[in-house]
Protein backbone atom coordinates (compact mmCIF):
# COMPACT_ATOMS: atom_id res chain seq x y z
CA UNK A 1 0.00 0.00 0.00
CA UNK A 2 2.92 2.44 0.72
CA UNK A 3 4.75 1.44 -2.40
CA UNK A 4 1.08 2.19 -4.46
CA UNK A 5 1.18 5.56 -2.31
CA UNK A 6 4.13 6.52 -3.20
CA UNK A 7 3.87 5.34 -7.20
CA UNK A 8 0.23 7.67 -7.24
CA UNK A 9 2.10 10.73 -6.19
CA UNK A 10 4.82 10.80 -8.52
CA UNK A 11 2.94 10.04 -10.87
CA UNK A 12 0.42 12.93 -10.18
CA UNK A 13 3.38 15.03 -9.52
CA UNK A 14 4.80 13.87 -13.22
CA UNK A 15 1.19 14.93 -14.49
CA UNK A 16 1.53 18.68 -12.29
CA UNK A 17 4.56 18.85 -13.92
CA UNK A 18 4.05 18.14 -17.14
CA UNK A 19 1.07 20.82 -17.45
CA UNK A 20 3.23 23.25 -15.80
CA UNK A 21 5.39 22.69 -18.52
CA UNK A 22 2.79 22.94 -21.15
CA UNK A 23 1.17 25.76 -19.42
CA UNK A 24 4.81 27.61 -19.71
CA UNK A 25 5.59 26.83 -23.74
CA UNK A 26 5.39 29.89 -25.95
CA UNK A 27 2.76 31.57 -28.02
CA UNK A 28 3.89 30.74 -31.60
CA UNK A 29 1.99 33.72 -33.31
CA UNK A 30 0.40 32.99 -36.27
CA UNK A 31 -2.58 35.18 -36.25
CA UNK A 32 -2.03 38.81 -36.17
CA UNK A 33 -4.82 42.39 -35.78
CA UNK A 34 -2.93 45.29 -36.02
CA UNK A 35 -5.44 47.94 -35.25
CA UNK A 36 -4.44 51.07 -37.08
CA UNK A 37 -3.85 51.94 -41.07
CA UNK A 38 -1.73 54.75 -40.35
CA UNK A 39 2.42 54.59 -41.57
CA UNK A 40 3.24 52.41 -38.70
CA UNK A 41 0.00 49.99 -38.85
CA UNK A 42 0.60 49.47 -42.61
CA UNK A 43 4.20 48.92 -41.82
CA UNK A 44 3.55 46.37 -39.36
CA UNK A 45 1.30 44.76 -41.31
CA UNK A 46 3.45 44.31 -43.79
CA UNK A 47 6.27 42.81 -42.19
CA UNK A 48 4.02 40.70 -40.57
CA UNK A 49 2.40 39.31 -43.65
CA UNK A 50 5.58 38.84 -45.74
CA UNK A 51 6.80 36.87 -43.14
CA UNK A 52 4.27 34.61 -43.08
CA UNK A 53 1.85 35.49 -40.80
CA UNK A 54 -2.25 35.82 -41.37
CA UNK A 55 -2.73 39.55 -40.61
CA UNK A 56 -5.93 41.56 -40.14
CA UNK A 57 -5.41 45.55 -40.46
CA UNK A 58 -8.25 47.51 -38.83
CA UNK A 59 -9.35 50.97 -39.22
CA UNK A 60 -12.16 52.79 -38.75
CA UNK A 61 -13.08 52.96 -42.85
CA UNK A 62 -12.89 51.42 -45.73
CA UNK A 63 -11.35 55.11 -47.34
CA UNK A 64 -8.45 54.30 -44.77
CA UNK A 65 -8.11 51.08 -45.17
CA UNK A 66 -7.95 51.24 -49.09
CA UNK A 67 -4.93 53.69 -48.68
CA UNK A 68 -3.10 51.76 -46.24
CA UNK A 69 -3.34 48.46 -48.37
CA UNK A 70 -2.26 51.15 -51.58
CA UNK A 71 0.59 51.98 -49.17
CA UNK A 72 1.42 48.26 -48.44
CA UNK A 73 1.62 47.45 -52.36
CA UNK A 74 3.91 50.24 -53.58
CA UNK A 75 6.12 49.54 -50.34
CA UNK A 76 6.56 45.95 -51.48
CA UNK A 77 7.52 47.16 -54.83
CA UNK A 78 10.05 49.34 -53.31
CA UNK A 79 11.47 45.98 -51.20
CA UNK A 80 11.20 43.64 -54.48
CA UNK A 81 12.99 45.73 -56.82
CA UNK A 82 16.05 45.30 -54.04
CA UNK A 83 15.47 41.93 -52.72
CA UNK A 84 14.76 39.82 -56.52
CA UNK A 85 16.63 42.63 -58.29
CA UNK A 86 17.42 39.89 -60.63
CA UNK A 87 14.61 38.05 -60.38
CA UNK A 88 11.37 39.69 -61.03
CA UNK A 89 9.33 36.71 -61.14
CA UNK A 90 10.05 35.79 -57.64
CA UNK A 91 9.58 39.35 -56.75
CA UNK A 92 5.85 39.10 -58.65
CA UNK A 93 5.33 35.93 -56.47
CA UNK A 94 6.73 37.47 -52.76
CA UNK A 95 4.15 40.45 -53.38
CA UNK A 96 1.13 38.47 -54.31
CA UNK A 97 1.84 35.98 -51.33
CA UNK A 98 2.43 39.12 -49.04
CA UNK A 99 -1.28 40.31 -49.79
CA UNK A 100 -2.51 36.81 -49.66
CA UNK A 101 -1.78 36.62 -46.32
CA UNK A 102 -3.33 40.49 -45.22
CA UNK A 103 -6.88 41.56 -45.20
CA UNK A 104 -8.52 44.24 -43.75
CA UNK A 105 -11.75 45.11 -41.59
CA UNK A 106 -13.32 47.74 -39.84
CA UNK A 107 -14.92 46.01 -36.80
CA UNK A 108 -12.11 44.71 -34.15
CA UNK A 109 -14.04 43.01 -31.71
CA UNK A 110 -15.06 40.69 -34.87
CA UNK A 111 -11.61 39.95 -35.58
CA UNK A 112 -9.99 39.02 -32.59
CA UNK A 113 -12.41 36.27 -31.78
CA UNK A 114 -9.76 34.31 -33.53
CA UNK A 115 -6.29 36.00 -33.19
CA UNK A 116 -2.40 35.30 -31.67
CA UNK A 117 -1.43 39.00 -31.42
CA UNK A 118 -3.27 42.56 -31.12
CA UNK A 119 -1.21 45.07 -31.76
CA UNK A 120 -2.07 48.38 -31.45
CA UNK A 121 -0.77 51.58 -33.52
CA UNK A 122 -3.51 54.44 -33.35
CA UNK A 123 -3.52 57.97 -32.12
CA UNK A 124 -0.82 58.82 -29.41
CA UNK A 125 -3.45 59.12 -26.86
CA UNK A 126 -4.07 57.31 -23.20
CA UNK A 127 -7.88 57.13 -22.87
CA UNK A 128 -8.38 56.05 -26.53
CA UNK A 129 -5.71 53.75 -25.75
CA UNK A 130 -7.56 51.79 -22.80
CA UNK A 131 -10.98 51.86 -24.09
CA UNK A 132 -9.92 50.16 -27.05
CA UNK A 133 -8.11 47.70 -25.14
CA UNK A 134 -10.70 47.42 -22.13
CA UNK A 135 -13.03 46.86 -25.12
CA UNK A 136 -11.06 43.89 -27.01
CA UNK A 137 -10.08 42.53 -23.51
CA UNK A 138 -13.93 40.78 -23.35
CA UNK A 139 -13.94 39.61 -26.67
CA UNK A 140 -10.48 38.20 -27.33
CA UNK A 141 -9.27 34.88 -26.54
CA UNK A 142 -8.10 34.17 -23.07
CA UNK A 143 -4.12 32.64 -24.66
CA UNK A 144 -4.45 36.30 -26.57
CA UNK A 145 -1.76 38.97 -26.41
CA UNK A 146 -2.38 42.07 -26.25
CA UNK A 147 0.63 45.03 -27.20
CA UNK A 148 1.29 48.29 -27.71
CA UNK A 149 2.91 50.28 -30.53
CA UNK A 150 3.49 53.63 -28.31
CA UNK A 151 6.48 55.50 -28.39
CA UNK A 152 6.24 57.68 -25.21
CA UNK A 153 3.02 56.15 -23.12
CA UNK A 154 3.32 53.95 -19.96
CA UNK A 155 3.12 50.13 -21.15
CA UNK A 156 1.62 49.32 -17.42
CA UNK A 157 -1.37 51.98 -17.43
CA UNK A 158 -2.47 50.32 -20.41
CA UNK A 159 -2.57 46.92 -19.65
CA UNK A 160 -4.03 48.09 -16.53
CA UNK A 161 -7.39 48.76 -18.53
CA UNK A 162 -7.44 44.83 -19.42
CA UNK A 163 -6.94 41.72 -17.36
CA UNK A 164 -4.78 40.45 -19.03
CA UNK A 165 -2.13 42.30 -17.60
CA UNK A 166 0.15 39.36 -17.69
CA UNK A 167 -0.37 38.93 -21.33
CA UNK A 168 -0.06 42.57 -22.86
CA UNK A 169 3.63 44.22 -23.72
CA UNK A 170 5.17 46.77 -25.94
CA UNK A 171 6.44 46.46 -29.31
CA UNK A 172 7.61 49.49 -30.46
CA UNK A 173 8.88 49.49 -33.96
CA UNK A 174 10.57 52.26 -36.01
CA UNK A 175 9.50 54.24 -38.77
CA UNK A 176 9.65 53.34 -41.71
CA UNK A 177 8.91 49.63 -39.99
CA UNK A 178 9.72 47.54 -43.85
CA UNK A 179 13.25 49.47 -43.26
CA UNK A 180 14.26 50.21 -39.92
CA UNK A 181 15.43 46.70 -37.90
CA UNK A 182 15.19 47.44 -34.39
CA UNK A 183 11.76 46.75 -32.44
CA UNK A 184 11.86 47.55 -28.78
CA UNK A 185 10.27 44.72 -26.53
CA UNK A 186 9.18 46.15 -23.40
CA UNK A 187 8.28 43.95 -20.06
CA UNK A 188 5.79 45.87 -17.41
CA UNK A 189 6.34 44.16 -14.04
CA UNK A 190 3.06 41.88 -14.62
CA UNK A 191 4.47 40.53 -18.63
CA UNK A 192 4.53 36.98 -17.87
CA UNK A 193 8.21 35.37 -19.00
CA UNK A 194 6.07 33.42 -21.23
CA UNK A 195 4.27 36.25 -22.94
CA UNK A 196 7.91 38.09 -23.38
CA UNK A 197 9.73 35.17 -24.90
CA UNK A 198 6.44 34.72 -27.23
CA UNK A 199 7.14 38.59 -28.36
CA UNK A 200 11.01 38.32 -28.76
CA UNK A 201 10.37 35.44 -30.72
CA UNK A 202 7.49 37.01 -33.06
CA UNK A 203 9.80 40.37 -33.91
CA UNK A 204 12.47 38.01 -34.95
CA UNK A 205 10.15 36.00 -37.35
CA UNK A 206 9.52 39.21 -38.79
CA UNK A 207 12.51 39.80 -39.71
CA UNK A 208 13.63 42.54 -37.01
CA UNK A 209 16.20 42.65 -34.32
CA UNK A 210 14.53 42.92 -30.52
CA UNK A 211 16.01 44.73 -27.60
CA UNK A 212 14.23 44.48 -24.14
CA UNK A 213 13.62 46.79 -21.75
CA UNK A 214 11.33 47.91 -18.68
CA UNK A 215 8.62 50.34 -18.91
CA UNK A 216 10.51 53.17 -18.34
CA UNK A 217 9.63 56.87 -20.39
CA UNK A 218 10.67 56.44 -23.76
CA UNK A 219 12.12 52.82 -23.64
CA UNK A 220 15.75 53.14 -24.92
CA UNK A 221 15.91 55.12 -28.42
CA UNK A 222 13.53 57.67 -27.66
CA UNK A 223 14.67 57.77 -23.76
CA UNK A 224 18.07 58.87 -25.03
CA UNK A 225 17.03 60.98 -28.40
CA UNK A 226 13.96 62.82 -27.07
CA UNK A 227 16.52 64.63 -24.16
CA UNK A 228 19.40 65.39 -26.89
CA UNK A 229 16.63 67.04 -29.06
CA UNK A 230 15.32 68.99 -26.11
CA UNK A 231 19.39 69.94 -25.39
CA UNK A 232 19.82 70.94 -28.83
CA UNK A 233 16.99 73.36 -28.41
CA UNK A 234 18.31 74.66 -25.07
CA UNK A 235 21.28 75.28 -26.93
CA UNK A 236 19.70 77.24 -29.38
CA UNK A 237 17.41 79.44 -27.30
CA UNK A 238 20.39 80.42 -25.01
CA UNK A 239 21.98 82.37 -28.13
CA UNK A 240 24.93 79.45 -27.48
CA UNK A 241 24.90 78.54 -31.22
CA UNK A 242 23.30 78.60 -34.56
CA UNK A 243 20.48 75.67 -35.52
CA UNK A 244 22.51 75.33 -38.90
CA UNK A 245 26.00 74.72 -36.91
CA UNK A 246 24.23 72.52 -34.39
CA UNK A 247 23.32 70.34 -36.92
CA UNK A 248 26.26 70.40 -38.77
CA UNK A 249 28.12 69.63 -35.44
CA UNK A 250 25.97 66.37 -34.95
CA UNK A 251 26.23 65.10 -38.30
CA UNK A 252 30.43 65.67 -38.63
CA UNK A 253 31.25 65.26 -35.24
CA UNK A 254 29.39 61.99 -34.45
CA UNK A 255 28.22 60.88 -37.53
CA UNK A 256 25.09 61.31 -36.90
CA UNK A 257 22.58 61.00 -40.13
CA UNK A 258 20.66 64.03 -39.57
CA UNK A 259 21.07 66.97 -36.59
CA UNK A 260 18.93 67.36 -34.11
CA UNK A 261 17.11 70.00 -35.36
CA UNK A 262 16.53 68.35 -38.99
CA UNK A 263 15.18 65.42 -36.92
CA UNK A 264 12.62 67.48 -34.98
CA UNK A 265 10.90 68.58 -38.35
CA UNK A 266 11.83 64.90 -39.43
CA UNK A 267 9.51 63.83 -36.66
CA UNK A 268 7.22 66.35 -36.28
CA UNK A 269 7.31 69.27 -33.71
CA UNK A 270 3.91 68.29 -32.30
CA UNK A 271 4.77 64.57 -31.63
CA UNK A 272 7.99 66.04 -29.77
CA UNK A 273 6.34 68.16 -27.71
CA UNK A 274 3.49 65.78 -26.29
CA UNK A 275 6.37 63.42 -25.64
CA UNK A 276 8.17 65.55 -23.61
CA UNK A 277 4.90 67.13 -21.90
CA UNK A 278 4.04 63.62 -21.24
CA UNK A 279 7.23 63.02 -19.53
CA UNK A 280 7.41 66.19 -17.47
CA UNK A 281 4.03 65.24 -16.00
CA UNK A 282 5.39 62.20 -14.86
CA UNK A 283 8.47 63.40 -13.35
CA UNK A 284 8.46 66.95 -13.20
CA UNK A 285 11.54 68.09 -11.46
CA UNK A 286 13.70 65.95 -14.03
CA UNK A 287 15.78 68.95 -16.08
CA UNK A 288 15.70 66.46 -19.02
CA UNK A 289 12.03 66.73 -19.56
CA UNK A 290 11.76 70.54 -19.09
CA UNK A 291 9.34 72.31 -21.38
CA UNK A 292 10.53 73.96 -24.23
CA UNK A 293 9.25 77.88 -24.94
CA UNK A 294 10.33 77.78 -28.44
CA UNK A 295 9.13 74.32 -29.42
CA UNK A 296 5.60 75.53 -27.61
CA UNK A 297 5.81 78.74 -29.78
CA UNK A 298 6.52 76.52 -33.01
CA UNK A 299 3.81 74.23 -32.87
CA UNK A 300 1.58 76.68 -31.18
CA UNK A 301 1.84 78.48 -34.84
CA UNK A 302 1.29 75.10 -36.34
CA UNK A 303 5.22 75.24 -37.36
CA UNK A 304 5.15 71.62 -37.36
CA UNK A 305 8.18 70.62 -39.68
CA UNK A 306 8.26 68.75 -42.83
CA UNK A 307 4.91 67.51 -42.91
CA UNK A 308 3.30 71.41 -43.46
CA UNK A 309 6.43 73.12 -44.57
CA UNK A 310 8.29 74.86 -41.78
CA UNK A 311 9.10 73.90 -38.37
CA UNK A 312 12.86 75.02 -37.29
CA UNK A 313 13.38 74.97 -41.27
CA UNK A 314 11.25 75.71 -44.08
CA UNK A 315 10.63 73.44 -46.89
CA UNK A 316 9.48 73.80 -50.25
Amino acid sequence: MAFATRHFVRTAASSSSAAATAAAKKLVVKHVTVIGGGLMGAGIAQVAAASGHTVVLVDQSDEILKKSTKGIEESLKRVTKKKFADKPEAGAEFIEKTLKNLSTSTDAVAVVHSTDLVIEAIVENQEIKNELFKRLDKFAPEHTIFASNTSSLQITQLANSTTRQDRFGGLHFFNPVPMMKLVEVIKTPMTSQKTFESLVDFSKAVGKSPVSCKDTPGFIVNRLLVPYMMEAVRLFERGDASKEDIDVAMKLGAGYPMGPFELLDYVGLDTSKYIIDGWHSLEPNNPLFAPSPLLNKLVQEKKLGKKTGEGFYKYK
